[in-house]
């Protein structure tokens, strides 16, 4: 069955998941996987959705029909079958706390691109310091080490980092 990833973005309210559920639904598309927030008064996300071939065209037309509800954009997406290509890959978790300041995703996300790692999810955030005052950064990384690579030199070059940028890294 082919799969599409589905972006979607619109202004938050109530019913917008009910509304993309039902249209994927009616098109006997099964919903796979999903990462959904509100963020800065938008609900964002990406969706999987399975569906049978003969429908996917038809799905991807009655999804416009959300708009100005939900913007949605439709893009093909890989056979389960070739998703498994990562096995034997082990993953890393990074967990990241300090004073906020620009440039602390690019430079985090340099580094694990040097090491030729991929990011399979990240969340990251800002909240008040306690006591403190300002914003404290907090980032969650899990990325997909291949098999062989050199994870101790990764670690060194994150803990250089981490001293550098005056924040926490938890590597685990």
């Amino acid at each position: 069955m082919p799969r599409l990833v589905l972006t979607v973005i619109g202004d938050d309210r109530a019913g917008l998941v009910s509304a993309l559920a039902d249209v994927v639904t009616a098109h006997d598309g099964n919903w796979e996987d999903s990462q959904l927030a509100e963020l800065a008064g938008k609900f964002a996300g990406i969706v999987v959705v399975g569906v049978p071939a003969e429908r996917a065209d038809e799905l991807t037309t009655a999804l416009k029909e959300l708009e100005g509800l939900l913007e949605v954009t439709t893009h093909p997406g890989a056979d389960v079958d070739v998703v498994a290509d990562g096995e034997g890959a082990q993953r890393l978790t990074l967990d990241l706390l300090g004073n906020d300041n620009p440039g602390i995703v690019r430079e985090v996300s340099s580094v694990l691109s040097r090491h030729e790692l991929s990011i399979e999810t990240m969340t990251t955030g800002t909240r008040e310091a306690p006591m403190a005052g300002g914003l404290l950064f907090e980032a969650h990384v899990v990325v997909r080490v291949p098999v062989g690579s050199d994870t101790s030199a990764l670690r060194a070059d994150l803990e250089r980092l981490a001293h550098e940028l005056l924040v926490d890294i938890a590597v685990a």
